[in-house]
């Protein structure tokens, strides 16, 4: 029998029209009913949840992330060095990390997305020392128990300093090891269709760690499994320099070269393009997850998210690496791109329901899924409910606004696919402090191993 839950009473609910709701129906995982104030459901009730003092949104989407950086945040010598520089110190610690360590920096990662308001998480994991052959493996087991929609990324990389690239041999692979992995975990892991709680995509590292010829095999490898593929590109103009030297072509130039530039791929960061580059990746219909915590901290740039979409970017949101963000916070990170962004556009343009569109619609859009990212009848039931009852909201007017502006920090409540993941601010079934005593340990001894 189905059972119907009325979420009824909020103070503001972000839906995809203007017009406004105070109450959900939620029923077989999905959303059965929009109510408008003062509206009662149609269909008989078996459960009601009050939601006075409460903002609704769709559950967050996190398009782009590193869950083993979580390890790694604030490393004395890693601090205020721009990418490069950055990314060379911490190969030599990430290349100690161990199955334990990845599993338990996943689930913290994830743990804090959820509690920030994320639905669907987005990981990119590259790092593949020996040790670490079966990553993907051990993060699909680590994060199953917390009941989250994963986009998992299986990254690659293959061209390491011995061949003029930038990680450490140790932490790369041979380019047929990666693609022979790379078929198991779609046939393994992928789930195509609605309601898919597990998603896998290819994604090479970047243009300085692997080789051209692993970047075309996968784009080949991704059409044929009907998957999508991503990689960072244009987050700094040091990544230009590289391209041009190593191929003599800018990074665009170089990715459609390799057979990339298409709708089925998404692209991390996507600050330094040209005008003309913009319009050719809003004619291929290429994604962009827009970081922008990342991007201050380590001065790479701003993204051009109204151009990009304009040109016909779908632009999600992302809180990146948690080595360089140092936080998973994605309502935070909402605020940061609202600050971020009106820094280049002004106050008029980028509204807190600007950012919030980048976090919901913009990434479902994105990861090219339909049932997710709005509050709609026949959506997947994914919600992030944020109370308004904390100091720093006393006084607001606005509810949606509030949420941002204000600065929402932890959802009250989160559900994926109708089922309550958090209650109360807590996860149902991961003991928070006890995951924190074990990362904690964890990334000490990952630092010992490190000197």
């Amino acid at each position: 029998m189905t059972t119907n839950l009325w979420l009824k009473n909020a103070d503001a609910i972000f839906t995809a029209c203007d017009q406004p709701a105070s109450g959900l129906v939620i029923a077989d995982g999905k959303i059965s009913q929009v109510l408008t104030p003062g509206q009662s459901p149609t269909v008989q009730i078996h459960q009601q949840v009050d939601l006075s003092g409460c903002v609704v949104t769709p559950g967050l989407i996190n398009t782009h992330h590193h869950f083993y950086q979580t390890l790694t945040r604030c490393l004395p010598q890693a601090i205020n060095k721009p990418l490069f520089p950055w990314l060379q110190t911490l190969y030599q610690v990430w290349q100690h990390i161990t199955p334990e360590m990845l599993a338990t920096a996943s689930q913290l990662a994830a743990l804090e997305l959820m509690s920030s308001g994320a639905t669907t998480l987005g990981d990119h994991h590259y790092v593949f020392s020996q040790q670490l052959a079966g990553a993907m493996d051990v993060q699909v087991s680590a994060l199953k128990e917390l009941g989250a929609r994963l986009q998992l990324t299986r990254g690659s990389m293959s061209l390491g300093e011995s061949q003029g690239g930038l990680p450490p041999d140790s932490v790369i692979q041979d380019e047929q090891s990666i693609l022979d992995d790379c078929q198991r975990v779609i046939a393994q892991y992928h789930q195509p269709g609605p309601g898919a709680m597990v998603q896998v995509a290819l994604a090479p590292c970047s243009p300085f760690s692997v080789t051209q010829e692993l970047m075309q095999a996968t784009a080949m490898l991704a059409e044929q499994s009907n998957v999508l593929t991503h990689t960072h590109l244009a987050e700094t103009e040091d990544e230009n320099d590289f391209c041009l030297r190593q191929y003599g072509l800018r990074p665009l130039d170089y990715l459609e070269q390799c057979g990339w530039l298409h709708n089925r791929t998404w692209l991390a960061h996507g600050i330094h393009f040209s005008d003309t580059e913009i319009k050719r990746l809003g004619t291929a219909g290429v994604g962009i997850a827009h970081c922008p915590s990342s991007n201050m901290l380590l001065a790479s740039g701003i993204c051009p998210t109204l151009e990009l979409q304009q040109a016909g970017c779908a632009i999600g949101l992302a809180v990146d690496g948690s080595a360089s963000n140092d936080c998973s916070n994605m309502i935070q990170e909402a605020r940061q791109s609202l600050l971020q962004q009106r820094l280049r556009y002004g106050a008029e343009k980028i509204t807190a329901e600007t950012v919030l569109g980048f976090a919901t619609t913009g990434g479902a859009k994105l990861y090219q899924r339909n049932d997710i990212g709005t509050l709609e009848v026949g959506k997947q039931a994914d919600l992030a409910i944020f109370k308004l009852d904390e100091m720093r909201f006393s006084g607001a007017g606005d509810p949606i606004a509030a949420l941002v502006t204000c600065g929402a920090h932890q959802v009250d409540r989160l559900m994926v696919a109708g089922q309550w993941q958090i209650i109360d601010g807590e996860h149902c079934t991961m003991d928070k402090q006890a995951l924190i005593a074990k990362h904690q340990e964890l990334a000490e001894s990952l630092r010992r191993l490190a000197n």
